[in-house]
């Protein structure tokens, strides 16, 4: 039987079959097919991107692409904020997922394609001129950098919708009403601010109102704060979620207010009222946007558990913010407390093996005795939990003082037998003695450097890390957090 073989008598012979043409025929008609599917889909996806201005975004996609080496450096290596602002300037295009065929249908359907809304609102306008000082009228200057922030965000393919372009009177109520109707992502209202206690009263101040039912509020209002700080180097002031303005309470999409500064401050009026410092403000509420709508991912993982008390904490803070992370668990610590490792695996996260026993000298004598210690952990995460893992962190990670001798031979024997090993490139730094919950913040935001894709070491047993957690993921909110799988490239020391 020749079955599919090319190798035939009537090949030798020099002539084909009828069955061997019919194929050969069939072959041809399914290539042209696919070239023209191919070719009708390129010119779809090109129209698309050109109307959204996205033709510029694919050149600068290629040019992201070029920088994600510098994404992986190890723990303590240098990323430029030259690298770090390229990779977040990304095309405002969301694609969602592939739907893939039923049954009665055939091939794959295509992605679907959605271009992020942006409502702005300068606030005031026509006969409300807000705020004034000197001359210097917050309508005009929210208009200003409004018009600064559409330019931007048009240029990066989104499409934006402005409850005013002139100086012009438009109500609140109005304002809420066509933004509600437009079908906007999401709603940012630009202000400034005044107090008449006092002409020292300066810096930058964001509002959302907490209780809207949107959570992402909240993000989008961390993210418009924290960029637009970082590009003015303007006072940081609190985030404030009291907000009881109608724009923020009444609209159905996210929404945030920014007071870019204070009239009431001279030295602020006179920066406020520079074309320079304007366009510093709109590219920080831009990089706010980009990041909403593109963050960058966080692997958020805990070594050492599981604990009676600590971990529980962290699974309550990590389930009010629907966030799933990583747990590398310690053998002898599931044994003891296996009520808390099923509730790990009950509330959605991943699990890997730490080792069964936190003995560094006895684990890394040997091949061996790393081996037998790691499965004696594996079995018992098994029983408990019924969950088989690939995955693993090496206690001390991957390097360390104590595998010198036998690390890259466990390597290679745990490689071989199909297991995954994680290191990191971030970390609390929370496996110390006594370690303070502000300086474990510190150390969680500035390791990370500024990567596009971040595996963050903490260790679920430190009680200083409970305290912190909230205020750390508060800290990032331009990274969306993320469980590990077998699918994630490792981030290996």
């Amino acid at each position: 039987m020749y079955g599919e073989s090319s190798f035939t008598w009537e090949y030798v012979c020099g002539y084909e079959t009828r069955e061997q043409r019919k194929r050969r025929l069939l072959r041809r008609t399914y290539t042209l097919t696919a070239a023209v599917c191919i070719v009708s889909l390129t010119v779809m996806i090109s129209v698309k991107f050109v109307s959204a201005g996205g033709v510029r975004f694919l050149t600068e996609k290629l040019q992201h692409t070029k920088t994600e080496a510098a994404a992986a450096l190890p723990l303590g290596g240098e990323e430029t904020e030259a690298v770090w602002e390229k990779e977040a300037a990304v095309p405002a295009v969301l694609v969602t997922e592939q739907t893939t065929a039923s049954d009665e249908g055939e091939g794959v359907q295509p992605a679907a394609v959605h271009i992020p809304t942006v409502y702005l609102d300068p606030g005031h306008g026509g006969t409300d001129e807000g705020c004034s000082r000197e001359g210097v009228r917050e309508k005009d200057l929210n208009l200003a950098i409004a018009l600064l922030v559409r330019d931007q965000l048009k240029e990066q393919g989104y499409q934006v919708i402005m409850s005013r372009e002139t100086d012009t009177y438009v109500s609140k109520e109005m304002r809420v009403a066509e933004a509600n109707r437009s079908g906007a992502d999401i709603y940012i209202s630009i202000h400034q601010n005044a107090t008449e206690e006092g002409a020292s009263a300066n810096g930058m101040e964001v509002w959302y109102t907490e209780d809207d039912g949107r959570t992402d509020s909240k993000r989008l209002a961390q993210l418009i704060r924290q960029q637009t700080l970082k590009s003015t180097e303007a006072t940081e002031r609190e985030l404030r979620s009291d907000a009881d303005f109608y724009v923020t309470k009444n609209t159905s999409m996210p929404a945030c207010l920014i007071e870019t500064g204070f009239l009431s401050n001279a030295g602020e009026r006179r920066k406020l009222n520079l074309a320079e410092y304007q366009q510093q403000i709109a590219g920080g509420i831009v990089q706010g946007i980009a990041y909403y709508f593109h963050p960058k991912t966080m692997y958020l993982t805990f070594d050492d558990g599981p604990s009676e008390e600590n971990t529980r904490k962290v699974l309550e803070i990590l389930r009010e913010r629907n966030i799933k992370a990583t747990f590398f668990l310690v053998g002898e610590n599931v044994r003891q407390h296996p009520e808390v490792a099923r509730q790990i695996v009950a509330e959605g996260h991943t699990i890997g093996i730490h080792c069964d026993k936190h003995d560094y000298d006895a684990l890394y004598a040997s091949v061996d005795s790393y081996v037998a210690d790691f499965e004696k952990a594996r079995q018992t995460v098994y029983e408990v939990t019924g969950v088989e893992t690939n995955l693993f962190r090496f206690p001390g990670g991957s390097v360390n003082a104590y595998n010198k001798k036998t690390g890259k031979a466990i390597i290679r024997e745990m490689t071989d037998r199909g297991y995954i090993y994680y290191d990191w490139n971030a970390s609390l730094e929370d496996a110390v003695k006594n370690p303070d919950p502000k300086q474990l913040i510190k150390n969680g935001v500035e390791t990370t450097l500024g990567r596009k894709k971040v595996v963050l070491l903490a260790h679920d047993v430190v009680g200083s890390t409970t305290l912190c957690l909230e205020e750390l993921l508060d800290s990032l909110p331009e990274y969306e957090m993320k469980p590990l799988n077998e699918e994630v490239e490792p981030i290996c020391f």
